[in-house]
Order: C-alpha cells, then structure tokens, then sequence
C-alpha cells in the first residue's frame, strides 16, 4: 500500500510539473519526495535491516584479501599473496588433471553435453530503411538465437581440427586465427587444440602492416578469417609469401566472392573443412603437454611493433583457476560475447564460462541494443532476445554509457535532472552503508536495467584502469555488480580482481590464488615500499599464469621475465599501491611519467582517464615537454557536445572543422578541462595549460591507437609536432 501510495505521489508530481517550471517549484517538488523518502526510510529500516543484513556486506568488504609473504634483503621490495584458498572448480580441475585446452573440452561434454553451449543469432535478411533526414541505410531483420550444445561444440571442433589435417597441417605447425568473434572462432582455436595446432591472434583492427608482421614472424601458411575480413588479403598477401591457404568463416547472407586473390592460394569455406574433417575420423587427435605454446597472442602495439606473446596450456589453465576462485558465476548464467576473443581477457573469461557450462551467446556492437545502428526500427537488439547476466566490458565502453547517461540526464527537463540525481545520491549513500534499493532499482533505474535484457548481474572490466566515477555510475544506473581485475597479455590476464564482496572503486583487487604481486622501488619517479601510508613500487607478476616470453625475441624476453623463488616472474612497468586489506591500486606508469622544468611529476595515463569523463572529450592525449613548467593536451572532441558550446558563444553556425580551428574554441574547451580536472581533483600542474583540438577520430586504421585504442605516444608525437611547437610557443 505504502508503495502504490509513493508511486501515486510521483506520477502526479511528474504530471504537474512542466520543463519550464521555475527552480522554486522542481526544489519543492523533489523536497517533498526527499521527505517522503525520510518517512520510508524510518518505516522500512527495520525491515531491510533484517533482509539485508547491511554488517555482513561491510565486514566481507573491509577484511584482508591479501598479505605481505616476504619482504627484499635491503627492504627494497614486498612481496603479497592472497590468503583465500582454492575454489571447487579450482580444486576439482587439480584432481581430474585438466590440463590443457584439449581436455578443457573434454571435461565441458563429460559434464554438461546437452546443455546449450554458443549461440549465434540468426540474420533472416538486410533491408534499406529510410530514416527521418531521407538517407537510407541497411539494417538487419533478426531472428532467434540458434544455440549449439557442448557435444555439438566438441564434435564441430574436432571436425575441423582433422579438416586441417587433411590440408596438410601438422602438430606444432602454427595458425593464425585473424576474425571478429562469433561461435565459429572458438570453435576454431579448439580444434586446433585438439591437434596441437598452436593459434596465432592477430586483432581484426590491424592494418595491413601488423597483420603481415604477425603472419611474416610467425611463419604460418594457413590463415583461418571471415567473410568479411577476406578481401584485406587481396593486399595482405602480397606481403605474406608463405601463407599458401584462407579459410573463411561465411556469412548468413552472403556469398563470399573467392576470386582475383594471389596465385597458389587456396581459399577454402569454413564448412567444407568441417565436413572435411568429419569424415577423416582416422585421424586421431594429438592432444598437447601443459608447457606446449597453446596460443601466441600480438599485443595492441601502444609502444612500436607488436609482440608475440607465448601462452602454454599451463598459463591459461592457471588463469582459467584464477578467475573461477574470484568471480561468482554459475551453470545458468548466460554470457554475451562481443569483445574481441584475439584479447586474452575475452578468451579467458569465455573459457571460465565453458568450464562451468555457462551459455555464450554472441553479439557485436552494431546489433547489441535495440537502437544499435544495423537494427531495424521496431526490433529488438541481440541483448533484449539473449537477456544476458554476465558480460565482459573495457573501461572505453563503460566511459561511453556514462557519458551517455549525463548527456541524456542533461539533455532532460529541469525536474528530471533533479529527481535523477537524488536518486543517484540516495542509491550511492544507501549501498555504501550495506543496503540495495529495490524499489529505486525498478521504477527509477529499471529503463536502463532493459537497455542489456534486464537481467544483467555481473560486469567484468580490464584492458585498463577504470575511472571511480565510470565505476559507481555504471554500479548505480545499471544495478549490476562490477568487478574490476587487473592483468596483461604477458601473465595471461591474470594478476589481481577485485573480491566479489568489495564495495570500493578506483581499486584493481588483491592478487589472485595462482599469483603473488610483488612491488619493488622506483627510485626515479620516487616510489619506495617503505613509503607512508602505503608501499608504493613498481608492479612484478610471479605464477603459473607468466608467459614463457615474446616469440622470437629473447632479449626483450630477458629484459622483462626473470626466474626467482622457484616461480617465473613478469616486471609490468605499472606503478602499485598496496592498502592495509592487500588490496591493489594502479597509481601510475613508468613509461607514461614525466618530470617538468619545476620538478613535478605528472602521469599522462591518470590525467588521460580523468579527462576522458569530460563530455567535450572523445579521446585526449597529453604531451609534456620536461623543459616547461606545464603539459599540453590534444583532444578529439565530442561533436554534438563542440555544437552545443559553439552555440553558447555565439558561433553555431561554423561547421565542426572551422570550430576546431577557432582559438576562442580552444581556450574555451581549455576553460572547461580545466573544471573538470579540479573536479576530479587533479593538481594545477597536472591539468594542460593549452588545447589542440583535431578533427580526426584516432582509430587503428591511422597508426594513432592500438587495436584495443589504446594511444601510441610516439606516433601522436610524430603527428602533431607543429600543434605542440605551436601549443608552447603560445
């Protein structure tokens, strides 16, 4: 009764009050729901009190994750491991000898061999839709999802890997996977497994340079792509002279056009090497050791060429323990799959999913919601069918929906900004003490909780540092609970996550049960484990999870790994703050530091995440000379939001290129990064003292970012020199 009474009040205020309504009337009209929230809460406290139990959710936050094992002879270093002990997937993985990716699988059928394994959903056809301006533009009729059982999974992937066989590959013989990530990906990189078949991943973003670096250095002749990815070969390989066979993965609409390539390639259908294989059933599999390279996974390449990184089955196994001991997912969970699997953090998590008989269901960011921009008006995003509970996600995307969320907040009535943020404000206060707020969760943030099929529970975020506010918005507007983790490709994206209970933000989490994270002074950037309140070092990753080394590089291989303590060892470059509950937190890069004229340090990589929350910001990057006393930025804008300041003062009617050349622009896009970085409580010195805005959208394709978009310093630097002469000389 107490509730339909709420809701009553609520319609009839939002009834009442127009867009229009003077400031008196929207603080009277959210001072009378904060004072029937003050009676709420006086009746109900009791109640929650007991349902909820808010002292055991802050107990299980606050204890200890983490503790020192060992500290350095000349106390120069201190050495954390976690205190939990193995789970029972964990435990259970150790007594039945799953070793490898090979009887990875085997264990999935053994136990869940019915059960729905990868979903793929169905294109039923492409249609032109005209939209409101008169341009039209191709979308898609979706189906249902067509779902595979883990028998299925297993059967199509040893087909394939004896497919491969019978083209002529051999155990040990490498292959690169170069695809977006769908069914048939995972599929593939199994049956490879199955017949010691190491995999190459090369990111689908790559321009034609790095993806024939990979191919060139790894030696490979067979290359496994897409329908639509194929056509990048027609250049590709007349940079690739040993690749000699392309198997394409189709399309549901298409035919694939396999004509005008190089002369001596073979150009075979992703179903023809399975019916192939299906009926090669007298070659066996060749399972793999645990120390056999499983995959060979090229980094993003933020700082010059990428690397090949080795991963045995031993590391990902270790990983693959790590994550099922720290993260709370069970058999009927349904995970959606879009990241990229060529991403270690991706291929990780879909293999937890895999070993607890979790379904993945896949989608890609043109199709995820229902106004994604390949669905047709009217219809329904792959995450409204699939209804997903779990998903992963890169802080870039998060930092988007924040954005989103502002934008739409501010672009609402004066009424709905107030009542937005007094449920922000109560939500935050409330979880903070222990308590949910189911009623605040439903009719205030339910519409957002649709956006992703309502049922999504559990975000997962790595790939980099994820802002404290991104972190509590994305906690609060999406009612989900985010666990952050902290690895690199090198230790198999393993090194810390966040325990399932903490309430915090702007952590990464205490190192993992197959790990110990260690920190070691930096004596250059003025970082030292004795230092008060918190060690402070330089982040060293030891375990089972480290990688053997870089592919054909043995002296960066020895300038980064190292053996001690009976463990293989990974120094990160990350700078780490320990807490007092083993918790760590990422404070700063050694590569991205730098000392101006005046002696301050100032990391790029944190300023870059503060102002990356900036509405005005699309991307930034931040240069400083460490002769001058200051640091200079360049950013990419946000278009509509350039608009709508241009308006303000008056020059609406230049177009975005003539706005991002008009100094009154810059200086005022300088004023507002300014405020936002005291916002964020960054020093004077840290915030840029000048602004060069660019008209073109960094992306891998233009050498700027990475495949994971992550900047490349020197190449941005290399770019825009006479901006940043131009910026200090101003």
């Amino acid at each position: 009764m107490l509730l339909g009474w709420i809701r009553a009040i609520l319609y009839f205020l939002i009834r009442m009050i127009s867009p229009a309504m003077d400031n008196i009337w929207v603080n009277g009209a959210i001072g009378t729901i904060k004072a029937i929230a003050f009676v709420c809460d006086i009746i109900t406290y009791p109640v929650y009190l007991v349902m909820q139990k808010p002292w055991e959710k802050k107990s299980k936050s606050k204890r200890v994750k983490a503790k020192p094992v060992s500290y350095g002879d000349d106390r120069t270093s201190i050495t954390y491991r976690s205190v939990d002990d193995p789970g029972p997937l964990h435990v259970r993985l150790l007594r039945d000898r799953v070793d490898t990716m090979e009887k990875v699988m085997r264990f999935t059928v053994e136990n869940y061999g019915s059960r729905p394994c990868l979903g793929t959903r169905q294109i039923l056809a492409e249609e032109d839709e005209t939209q409101p301006n008169g341009r039209v533009f191709k979308k898609y009729v979706m189906g249902d999802y067509q779902w595979k059982t883990f028998s299925e999974v297993d059967r199509i992937a040893a087909s394939f890997g004896r497919g491969l066989r019978t083209l002529g590959l051999k155990p040990q013989q490498n292959v690169v996977i170069f695809a977006e990530t769908r069914a048939e990906w995972l599929i593939a990189a199994h049956g490879c497994f199955k017949q010691s078949l190491p995999v190459v991943t090369i990111y689908a973003t790559l321009g034609d340079d790095a993806i024939a670096h990979g191919i060139n250095e790894t030696e490979v002749t067979a290359v496994i792509t897409t329908h639509d990815l194929l056509p990048k070969f027609h250049k590709v390989l007349e940079k690739t002279p040993k690749v000699n066979l392309i198997i394409f993965m189709e399309d549901q609409l298409k035919e694939t056009d396999v004509e005008g390539f190089e002369k001596g390639v073979k150009i075979v259908p992703f179903s023809k090497v399975v019916k192939d294989g299906a009926a090669a059933s007298d070659i066996p599999n060749v399972p793999p050791t645990p120390d056999d390279t499983a995959i060979i996974m090229y980094t993003s390449g933020s700082t010059g060429v990428p690397k090949g990184v080795l991963l045995s089955h031993r590391n990902i196994l270790g990983t693959i323990k790590a994550f099922s001991d720290a993260v709370e997912i069970v058999n009927d969970d349904v995970f959606l799959g879009y990241l990229p699997l060529a991403h270690v953090f991706e291929l990780l998590a879909e293999s937890v999913c895999l070993l607890l008989g979790v379904q993945i269901g896949y989608s890609t960011p043109l199709t995820m919601i229902d106004s994604s921009s390949k669905i047709k008006r009217g219809t329904k995003g792959d995450a409204s069918v699939l209804r997903p509970t779990c998903m992963t996600a890169v802080p870039l995307i998060l930092d988007r929906i924040y954005k989103g969320v502002n934008d739409k907040v501010a672009n609402g009535g004066a009424f709905k900004r107030a009542l937005f943020d007094f449920a922000y404000a109560y939500k935050h206060k409330w979880n903070k003490r222990g308590f949910d707020t189911p009623i605040l969760n439903r009719f205030i943030f339910g519409a957002t909780r649709q956006l992703m099929g309502g049922r999504l529970r559990l975000v997962l975020s790595g790939g980099a540092p994820l802002s404290p506010d991104t972190h509590e918005l994305i906690k609060v507007c999406l009612c989900v609970q985010v666990i952050q983790g902290y690895g690199l490709t090198e230790t198999c994206s393993c090194a810390t996550v966040m325990d399932r209970h903490d309430m915090s933000t702007g952590r990464v989490g205490g190192p993992t049960t197959v790990c110990d994270i260690r920190l070691v002074d930096w004596e250059e950037g003025n970082y030292r484990v004795t230092d008060k309140p918190n060690p402070r070092g330089e982040i060293i990753i030891g375990g089972e999870t480290v990688s053997p080394g870089y592919y054909k590089n043995p002296t960066k291989t020895k300038e980064d790994f190292f053996e001690a303590d009976g463990r293989r060892w990974f120094r990160t470059g990350d700078i780490g703050e320990a807490h007092p509950d083993g918790v760590i937190k990422i404070i700063d890069r050694k590569k991205d530091l730098v000392k101006l004229q005046l002696g301050e340090y100032v990391s790029l990589g944190k300023v870059e995440a503060e102002l990356k929350t900036c509405p005005l910001v699309e991307n930034v990057c931040i240069y400083g000379d460490p002769s001058k006393h200051y640091t200079v930025a360049l950013v990419v804008p946000s278009q509509p939001h350039l608009t709508q300041l241009s308006q303000r003062l008056g020059l609406g009617h230049l177009s975005f290129e003539q706005l991002c050349e008009k100094i009154e622009i810059e200086r005022a896009v300088q004023r507002e990064l300014e405020a936002h970085g005291k916002k964020c409580k960054l020093e004077k010195f840290e915030i840029p003292a000048a602004v060069k805005l660019c008209t073109e959208v960094w992306s891998p394709d233009m050498g700027l970012v990475t495949a994971a978009f992550k900047l490349k310093r020197k190449d941005i630097q290399e770019r825009y020199q006479t901006e940043i002469n131009r910026m200090y000389a101003s």
